[in-house]
């Protein structure tokens, strides 16, 4: 018997919000988080905007003593306030750092694509160049280490259970929360926080602009720059941030009067294999159908069941393509296929962060009963047009929305999806 899996808490920082209040608000209300970047400009970047939490220097100075504010870059900065946020939100007070329990049940996998890649060029590469190792301080490895990001939140919250840094580009915040779910399912830990972050820099960002890939034409306009299933898509924005779920045993969370956000009923990965028209870029249509269905599968439901998609959707040529495979993946056309956003268009594409982050909004969405609108495509793509209606243009309240699709298609043609449901206390067993 699968042990039920429900989300107790939820930590968000993102481009045009920090904290659940205010993140619900932006949803709501279509706020973008875009902004234009003198840097960038200066860098000669064709793509000048982008997204990140606002005021976050201050905003972590809040959470952390100077001593451990030392051992943060951007990447684990977000983090480990989004973790501190996810922990109290879930019911549970922040340790003691003097005294020697462990929380064994607990454990956290909370990724990034890229990284600490900022340590690496501002500090690192420079002070190794000028002879200067012995100045850089110990504490550069924890920043630029893969695993500082979840090894920082175990620290803070004195996690014994497994404590993972996945990365797998795009898809990393969605396959740590599928991770987290079997991890739980198999009765192996009682929580694990997961999630994914990013950081924001010029250098985590320039792989993408020599790729030619990121929005260049509304540097003047940023709030109208992320354009997913747009005609006028013309690139992704990066973005930056990071969510985190607090992921738990139902038994356990109804034992101590938790909160339930959503339960997880199932999630899947795979990857396409560079094969079908599959790339390191690209995605093998045949691998996003067969992760679709396998989610569907593993949630034990049929896909008619499916009321709403939050999808990849990156403001690329990759858009339509994405909507057909959904399509053909639940066998329903334009005439009854599920609503389909992208919170994308408000926050960017944060990398490593989006699916975390746009997981927190789905399960935002599904606990008070409303779809957010998918800004700056009123002119939808030609080749999805039969799809518009179901493309929320302005805020739905939809009270009987119940289960919501997420997916995460990423670099590298590795595939995620999962599938939420909102919690009510007569949900079936499995």
């Amino acid at each position: 018997m699968k042990r039920r899996v429900v989300i107790t808490g939820m930590g968000i920082a993102a481009p045009n919000a920090h904290g659940l209040a205010d993140f619900e608000e932006a949803l709501r209300k279509g706020r973008s988080g875009i902004r234009f970047f003198p840097e960038l400009k200066e860098l000669n970047f064709t793509c000048q905007v982008g997204g990140a939490p606002q005021d976050f220097e201050n905003i972590r100075k809040g959470y952390f003593n100077e001593d451990t504010l030392m051992s943060m870059n951007e990447n684990i900065g977000y983090a480990a306030v989004c973790a501190v946020d996810a922990w109290t939100d879930a019911g549970f007070k922040m340790p003691d750092v003097h005294d020697d329990i462990v929380d064994w049940d607990t454990g956290v996998i909370v990724g990034s694509g890229i990284g600490g890649m900022d340590t690496i060029t501002t500090i690192l590469v420079p002070m190794v160049s000028q002879g200067k190792v012995r100045r850089m301080g110990s504490r550069v490895v924890e920043q630029v280490m893969n695993s500082g990001t979840s090894a920082s939140i175990a620290g803070l919250l004195a996690l014994g259970n497994q404590v993972t840094s996945n990365s797998s580009a795009c898809s990393t915040g969605n396959e740590a929360i599928v991770e987290g779910m079997w991890r739980i399912r198999n009765g192996l830990a009682k929580r694990i926080l997961a999630g994914g972050s990013e950081g924001q820099s010029p250098f985590i960002w320039a792989g993408f602009e020599a790729m030619r890939v990121i929005c260049k034409k509304f540097n003047d306009r940023p709030e109208a720059a992320s354009r997913p299933m747009s005609a006028t898509a013309c690139g992704f924005v990066p973005g930056s941030g990071a969510g985190i779920l607090v992921l738990e045993d139902l038994e356990s969370a109804v034992k101590r009067g938790a909160k339930i956000y959503a339960e997880v009923l199932g999630g899947a990965v795979n990857c396409g294999g560079h094969r079908m028209g599959g790339s390191i870029t690209a995605p093998n249509p045949e691998g996003v159908k067969r992760c679709i269905k396998a989610a569907v599968s593993d949630a034990c439901i049929v896909a008619d069941d499916i009321d709403s998609i939050n999808g990849h959707l990156t403001a690329t040529f990759a858009d339509p393509y994405e909507v057909k495979n959904w399509s053909a993946a639940l066998g329903r056309g334009p005439a009854n296929f599920p609503y389909i956003n992208s919170t994308k268009s408000m926050v960017g594409h944060c990398l490593g962060a989006a699916g975390a982050i746009e997981s927190v909004a789905v399960v935002l969405q599904l606990y008070k009963g409303f779809l957010h609108p998918s800004i700056n495509c009123e002119d939808i793509h030609p080749d999805i047009a039969e799809f518009g209606a179901k493309v929320p243009q302005k805020c739905m309240d939809y009270p009987e929305l119940n289960i919501i699709a997420k997916a995460g298609f990423g670099f590298g043609d590795v595939n995620s999806c999962l599938i939420f449901k909102r919690w009510n206390n007569n949900q079936r067993s499995y």
